[in-house]
């Protein structure tokens, strides 16, 4: 999922594709270079952003989506209102990815149903100018996983089919970098694939990893030099099985990615002969590990 921010004001690229045109030619740069899916959000969701209209979100995304719609591209809208979702699914957007799981517009799991389009929900604890005060967990992969799976009912019950829910854990959003939370819930992804919905990892460029890569003197490292940190990632997420990630600079994941279906296709292979090597040991008395 390659990344189109249609903002002034975005923490990853200041507003690099706030222009229409610049924004649709990077949505098709992306495809050429492996995006299966262009995510466009009209909505800053930064540490301390403030929201913007709906007037604002629906002017700068939907021009974008008929555009790269129009290439067919397929499209996801990154938005947290049921207005703007509606008004992309009808533009062609095919997915909705909503950052705050339908907390914040109430409206949003019945578009969703009534549209029939696949539903990513995010955890997500608030807004973006207070979400770090909420950054408090006792056990942040058993809370967040839970907080999701109550997420998932309630919009099961407003009617969204269950085989269009795509989980993510919402890396940065409302995650202390400082408390580890985030790499604790990188480490445990298979607590959220293991609930039996496809998973979505959005690590790119977030500050957790600007603070990992700090300079002695603790100086972060910008966010435009966090992408081979990325890749890191999107290797560990994709072998623990990721359904997909979310990233600024689709080529060098993308491979990082086929590595990690090659590696996957081959793990059935390795535990076949671990296990036939097991039993010889087993039929010729050896101890040996």
């Amino acid at each position: 999922m390659g990344v189109v921010n249609v903002t002034p004001d975005s923490f990853s690229d200041g507003g690099a594709w706030f222009d229409p045109e610049k924004a649709i030619r990077h949505g098709l740069d992306l495809v050429a270079e492996g995006a299966d899916i262009v995510d466009v959000g009209g909505e800053s969701t930064r540490p301390g952003a403030q929201r913007v209209s709906r007037d604002e979100e629906l002017r700068r995304v939907i021009p974008v989506i008929e555009a790269l719609v129009a290439e067919n591209v397929p499209v996801s809208v990154d938005t947290m209102r049921a207005e703007v979702a509606e008004e992309a699914i009808g533009a062609g957007a095919r997915l909705v990815n909503d950052v705050s799981g339908g907390l914040a517009d109430p409206d949003m799991p019945q578009v969703v149903a009534a549209t029939g389009v696949p539903y990513v929900v995010m955890h997500w604890r608030g807004h973006s100018h207070d979400m770090q005060t909420r950054a408090v967990y006792e056990d942040v992969v058993r809370e967040v996983r839970d907080e999701l799976r109550h997420r998932v009912d309630a919009v099961l019950d407003e009617g969204v089919d269950p085989s269009m829910i795509v989980l993510d854990p919402g890396l940065g959003f409302g995650k202390n970098p400082v408390a580890g939370h985030n790499w604790s819930l990188l480490a445990h992804l298979d607590a959220f694939t293991g609930l039996g919905f496809p998973v979505l990892v959005g690590a790119s460029r977030k500050n957790f990893l600007t603070r990992l890569l700090a300079e002695p003197d603790g100086t972060s490292r910008p966010f435009l030099d966090c992408d081979d940190a990325t890749v890191a990632i999107t290797s560990l997420a994709a072998v623990a099985g990721a359904w997909c990630v979310r990233v600024h600079r689709v080529r060098p994941n993308a491979d990082a990615v086929r590595v990690a279906a090659a590696i996957r296709a081959a793990r059935p292979l390795d535990e076949d002969a671990a296990e036939a090597a097991a039993d010889d040991r087993a039929d010729h008395g050896s101890h040996r590990p």
